[in-house]
């Protein structure tokens, strides 16, 4: 049985129709780009997340970028955040001009560890990112007490939460403004690249919004220094499509992360644990394994495909020495990585495939 780690073509098939008469519409009045999808999306996403405003863009790694320039953060400035993210989290710091401070995670949830956030504070801190990892959030209300303690803002990296929710409330509204990707793979994802920026301040609105279009409020009128971010119409046809079952998916995803949790019950492994006030979304179904690269190995013969996320911390890449941090610096977030692997996980899955994979575990420890 071929069980891939993310199976697209499953979701994409009961929604062809939708999504090709969209596109249709879309290629009849060639508005390419800000059209009618994309204004429409940004109500709907925003609405979602409990924001008042939503401004698409053109990836996660821009929304980020866009956040921290309309927030004025650039050259000699420091924005907290974790080492075991993708790159992109500290990329964006990076391409803004400012510096990423990075803090230790939770050793058994993997997010942002918020006791060794405050340590780090300095007089050039401006913000804070707690990175919403593989579909559950930071503890965010002694975040944000300690944000709003040193006038700092909070930035959610979101590309990895689509409709989690701490304390009741939905990701994308938890901190003063977030960034989402629409990666294809996400719980939400386009057909390509796409992303968003949910907040209910409106200055980070019109900033932001500007910036995504060349600085511009009005066509050729630039009142500062932008770059072109925008979301293209065809990802917003297909995310319109896509989020009227948004929460339905998310479900399934949580079906399935519990069957997966009963079936792998007794393994020397540790299956994901739920942080309090969280409902995780389970972008990734990520265990904690012993002899992990063997493991790999033994269900690719399988044809089983999984997912290391991530292989190298942010304070270990080549790209980002020059900060100086070395091994041995994030005791936690160093030895997650040798041992997280993701099993496959996409609402489609069935309970045969989740029973295939968690056998196939069980025959490797014996």
């Amino acid at each position: 049985m071929n069980i891939p780690l993310v199976d697209l073509h499953a979701q994409y098939v009961p929604l062809k129709d939708e999504i090709f008469a969209g596109m249709e519409k879309v290629f009849d009045s060639m508005h390419l780009f800000l059209g009618d999808n994309v204004q429409a999306l940004e109500k709907e996403f925003a609405q979602f997340c409990g924001a008042e405003y939503g401004i698409g863009v053109s990836d996660g790694t821009t929304a980020l970028h866009i956040i921290l320039r309309a927030l004025g953060i650039g050259p000699g400035d420091e924005v907290i955040t974790v080492s075991h993210t993708f790159i992109a989290t500290g990329e964006a710091i990076i391409l803004a001009g400012a510096k990423p401070v990075f803090v230790d995670i939770d050793p058994n949830t993997c997010v942002m560890d918020v006791s060794k956030v405050e340590a780090c504070i300095t007089t050039n801190t401006k913000a804070i990112i707690p990175v919403q990892l593989y579909g559950q959030t930071v503890d965010m209300d002694p975040l944000m007490e300690i944000a709003h303690r040193h006038g700092l803002k909070v930035i959610e990296d979101a590309a990895q939460a689509h409709g989690a929710t701490y304390k009741g409330r939905r990701v994308g509204s938890l901190g003063d403004v977030a960034g989402f990707s629409f990666y294809y793979s996400k719980n939400l994802g386009g057909y390509g690249e796409g992303g968003f920026i949910s907040t209910s301040d409106p200055e980070i609105n019109r900033k932001a919004r500007m910036i995504r279009d060349h600085g511009s409020e009005r066509r050729y009128y630039h009142d500062l220094i932008g770059m072109n971010g925008r979301l293209d119409e065809i990802q917003a046809v297909v995310l319109r499509a896509k989020l009227p079952h948004l929460l339905e998916y998310n479900e399934l995803r949580r079906k399935h992360a519990n069957l997966y949790n009963e079936l792998l019950a007794g393994l020397p492994i540790k299956t994901p644990v739920v942080a309090p006030n969280n409902h995780h979304i389970y972008y990734t179904y990520v265990i904690q394994a012993p002899r992990r690269d063997a493991l790999q190995v033994w269900l690719k013969d399988r044809g089983i495909g999984t997912g290391i996320h991530f292989p190298v911390p942010l304070h270990l890449q080549n790209a980002m020495s020059y900060l100086g941090y070395k091994a041995g610096d994030f005791p936690a977030t160093e030895d997650i990585v040798q041992k997280v692997i993701s099993l496959p996980m996409y609402p489609e899955l069935t309970d045969e495939q989740i029973e295939a994979v968690a056998g196939s575990v069980k025959e490797f420890y014996g």
